[in-house]
């Protein structure tokens, strides 16, 4: 049985069925995302040969990144391990999340932004979006602030924007450098500076064109699962995957969902400035659920979990007919949630402690979670013989 494939057989819309897996933002709390795939890399390994050479790059055919799930999508791509991913990412998370005394303040981002260069380039080289190296397919999602505009940006070399050919005065997608896509997308506001990228080449009569990006959890996608099966559906994408059951499966996988009550009693006595950091905080949680409704709607899901008690968990997809089968794999830091599926007591302040997405600190706590959640979510079971490579 076949274990690698081309990315040009990950990408053929013929060669089906087809799986994605969709990683979430959540910046240091990528440690808890680490825990869940490396369980999932585990099992897959096992269900196709035991080969310590198999990879998750050689499953899924399309694996979608937003902020630090961005880091850990790309790495996967170039077929990495999820203990080297690991790997990096320890060392990521110490450079990178490592305060200045000189930038203590509000005028000022709280990290430098030369030292996610500096560790980017040293884990992923001067490769391109177009790289040879990138095994499967990769989507990237960033948000290009000065036009207020999502970029989900991908390697599929059909994509409209891809390839411009030589008199074109826009840059080629597939030029730009891998390691600065990655930046963009976890250009936090308030954590780091935007990035920018050169999108237009100068030619003396017309300057060069450059896009401010930032984090692309700034817009709907933090949790790029919905992203990615609009970017494999839709035929302005270029992708042209077939959906159902059987022929489409999503894996999301999450950075840890907060406590929505905790932290927020008594706002109404708080300032302004921060009414609005938790008017922000709860849009993004919107925007976060959201996607989960949506995609447990389309889909039907052996994991699918209670939206809320008028919800349920929408047993019944849109239409009667799943568009794709969808697993979700996340750690409520809840103290009801924690006890429930973890067997586990762990007090309200302390979950509220791992919340914190730029605390090194929390790293050893957070890798031992992840990997207990790893453990008692992710079932082999869960992964249809359908989707089996062959």
């Amino acid at each position: 049985m076949p274990m690698s494939r081309t990315l040009q057989q990950h990408l053929d819309p013929d060669a089906g069925p087809k799986r994605i897996l969709a990683l979430d933002g959540g910046g240091l709390r990528g440690v808890l995302t680490l825990g869940m795939l490396r369980e999932m890399e585990s099992h897959l390994r096992a269900r196709h040969g035991g080969d310590p050479a198999f990879r998750l790059s050689d499953y899924f055919d399309l694996i979608a990144g937003t902020s630090t799930g961005a880091i850990i999508a790309a790495a996967l791509a170039l077929g990495m391990s999820v203990d080297e991913v690991h790997g990096h990412y320890m060392r990521l998370g110490q450079v990178v999340f490592k305060r200045s005394l000189l930038r203590w303040g509000a005028l000022r981002a709280k990290f430098p932004a030369d030292k996610v260069s500096e560790a980017l380039v040293g884990v992923f080289g001067d490769r391109r979006l177009d790289s040879p190296d990138l095994r499967t397919g990769l989507l990237i999602v960033t948000k290009r602030l000065d036009t207020g505009s999502t970029w989900p940006l991908t390697n599929h070399p059909g994509s409209r924007y891809f390839d411009r050919g030589s008199k074109a005065t826009t840059i080629a997608n597939r030029e730009y450098p891998l390691w600065q896509v990655v930046r963009a997308s976890t250009a936090a506001p308030y954590f780091f500076d935007p990035e920018s990228i050169g999108i237009g080449r100068g030619d003396g009569e017309v300057k060069a064109v450059s896009g401010d990006f930032v984090d692309g959890g700034v817009s709907p996608h933090n949790n790029p699962a919905l992203q990615a099966l609009m970017t494999a559906t839709i035929p302005g994408y270029s992708f042209g995957w077939e959906t159902g059951e059987k022929r489409l499966l999503v894996v999301s996988v999450g950075t840890g969902k907060a406590d929505a009550e905790v932290g927020h009693r008594n706002v109404v006595e708080g300032t302004a400035a921060i009414h609005a950091v938790l008017s922000l905080k709860a849009l993004m949680e919107d925007c976060a659920d959201l996607v989960e409704t949506v995609m447990q709607w389309l889909s039907k899901s052996p994991t699918a979990r209670e939206i809320d008690r008028e919800l349920g968990t929408i047993a019944s997809p849109l239409g009667g007919t799943p568009l794709c089968s969808y697993m979700r794999y996340n750690v409520h830091l809840t103290e009801a949630w924690f006890e429930k599926h973890l067997g586990e007591s762990v007090g309200a302040k302390a979950l509220k402690a791992l919340e914190a997405m730029d605390q090194p600190a929390n790293i050893p706590e957070l890798d031992r979670i992840g990997r207990m959640a790893g453990t008692k979510l992710v079932k082999a079971a869960h992964f249809d013989a359908a989707f089996d490579l062959h």
